[in-house]
């Protein structure tokens, strides 16, 4: 995964306002979600691609024990800043679902973001979800959310969008495109060109799997897991459309 370690590095800066919520409550509905669903379980929980604390400092400030790897140093340098901020100690590392290797077992393992996506292969998928079986506690739980693949967004790939951002006494302007980079594995290509206060930057690239439904529920079925459910949007009504967010909750 060493391209998304670039690629998240090379964006850690402005992550957190390219992502900023636009709800109400002050925590956003994805970090809501998973707090409460480590809040239910019994013991510690483990996220998978932690970034900057966006989804993990909410947890953490809500009392609850969570460990968070990611492959970008430079996403979790933002995050120990912004946890020595608010007083908080994180317990962070860098490393990624397909070398896991924890030293304990955990109640509920979850990969907010959409970061499951970033696995492009069907070998890969498998490895990382018997890890995460194999990472937790008899009985717990795995959480994820992604998009569903739908035709219309499909179809628009290629098409630039432009996003102007505030970071400090920094302006970022981002242009993304999405394409398909490979038409029968079902792939993305996601390419920004990022411009710092009018100069260009940098530019990156990464690459993202469109998974269906009924793939999530082959590789869950083939990594022994017991149960499943698709939920739409993280207020768990039923998955009806494809403009919802796709958000699993799998049982051991």
């Amino acid at each position: 995964m060493d391209d998304d370690a670039a690629f998240f590095d090379a964006m850690a800066a402005y992550y957190d306002a390219r992502h900023r919520s636009g709800d109400d409550d002050a925590t956003p509905a994805d970090a809501r979600f998973y707090r409460d669903l480590v809040a239910d379980a019994d013991g510690p929980a483990l996220e998978l691609g932690v970034g900057t604390g966006r989804v993990y400092l909410e947890l953490l400030a809500a009392g609850l024990v969570v460990d968070g790897v990611d492959v970008s140093t430079g996403m979790l340098d933002v995050l120990r800043e912004k946890a020595a901020a608010r007083g908080l100690t994180p317990s962070v590392r860098r490393g990624d679902v397909l070398d896991l290797d924890p030293d304990r077992e955990y109640d509920v393992v979850y990969a907010p973001n959409r970061m499951f996506n970033h696995l492009t292969s069907i070998d890969d998928q498998r490895a990382a979800l018997h890890n995460v079986r194999d990472a937790l506690a008899p009985g717990g739980r795995f959480a994820l959310n992604t998009f569903v693949p739908a035709f219309d967004v499909v179809a628009d790939y290629g098409d630039a969008v432009e996003q102007t951002l505030t970071v400090d006494d920094d302006h970022y302007r981002v242009v993304a495109t999405t394409s398909l980079d490979d038409e029968v594995e079902q792939v993305a290509r996601l390419h920004h060109e990022v411009h710092r206060n009018g100069a260009f930057l940098t530019e990156r690239e990464t690459t993202l799997a469109l998974v269906p439904k009924r793939q999530f529920e082959l590789l869950f079925d083939a990594a022994g897991f017991s149960d499943w459910t698709a939920y739409g949007d993280f207020d768990r009504e039923p998955l009806e459309s494809p403009s919802q967010e796709m958000v699993w909750v799998v049982e051991r």
